[in-house]
């Protein structure tokens, strides 16, 4: 990360130095005259940036897991979920752009799309959706392709959570514990005989539980977050295609139905 430039003889570090202004604030270039293309360019840009913190917290959280340190971890996790509610309270913002507004400008997006973002990939990746088939490499460069290849071959966020749940003497089928972390996870009905083992005895597991509870709350605000860009999306431009060409609205809503931690869900009809 560039460092802020060296102080003055005063010590001092400029404000708009130290947070790089000069090349955030003429970063917002748009393509038309349209007066709501600066919102488009902003809400984007600034959701790449919490993107930026997620991944650096998620990162931070797993490794942390993986040391058994768990007050560090619950502290980045609760952070987590408090950016997608960040990022959830942006969708807000940019419904407040109509169908005609956005018309005025859609054209000179061409094919460019929301679903491009490598770090958007990254999160998906890092939190548990994995399927290859994601990596479309027309629309990623080099640098983009190696960094979500890298993450496929890392245990996901839930892969690292259940490996927390093994060590702490929780049986967690092996096969699960030793499958492809490359690949799609599947639900498993040994790993929600796990979870409920903790939901049904949480004084006796109360970190496991805490985890557990802090993985909700992040799919809690996640499912949230995609739920606010399917309506956003279908009041914006109705059911036409989306501009990366997929099929809009109604390749969001089956997003909808992807679930990251999906015994923690299903745990509950159990108790």
């Amino acid at each position: 990360m560039a460092k802020p430039d060296d102080p003055g003889d005063d010590g001092a570090t400029a404000y708009g130095d130290y947070l790089r202004l000069d090349q955030i604030l003429g970063a917002q270039n748009p393509l038309s005259d349209a007066h709501d293309e600066m919102l488009f360019i902003i809400q984007h840009q600034t959701s790449e940036l919490w993107m930026r913190l997620l991944v650096h917290e998620l990162a931070a959280a797993r490794d942390a897991l993986s040391a058994d340190q768990f007050g560090p971890a619950f502290k980045m996790l609760a952070r987590v979920a408090r950016i997608f509610e960040q990022l959830n309270t942006a969708w807000d913002v940019l419904r407040t752009m109509t169908p005609s507004e956005y018309t005025v400008f859609r054209k000179g997006l061409g094919q460019s799309s929301g679903l491009q973002s490598w770090q958007y990939r990254m999160v998906e990746f890092m939190l548990g959706n994995r399927n290859a088939a994601m990596l479309r490499t027309e629309e990623r460069s080099r640098e983009d392709m190696a960094r979500l290849r890298s993450e496929l071959a890392k245990p996901s966020l839930y892969d690292t959570a259940l490996a927390v749940l093994a060590r702490s003497g929780i049986d967690v089928p092996e096969q699960v514990l030793r499958r492809d972390v490359s690949q799609p996870y599947k639900a498993d009905d040994g790993v929600r005989a796990a979870w409920r083992q903790v939901y049904e005895a949480p004084d006796a597991h109360w970190q496991l539980y805490e985890m557990a509870e802090k993985l909700m709350d992040i799919e809690d605000y996640f499912r949230r977050w995609r739920f606010n860009h399917v309506t956003t999306v279908e009041r914006i431009i109705g059911f036409k295609r989306g501009t990366g060409g997929t099929s809009g609205v109604s390749y969001l809503r089956r997003m909808l139905e992807i679930e990251l931690f999906p015994e923690l869900w299903h745990v509950r009809t159990d108790l």
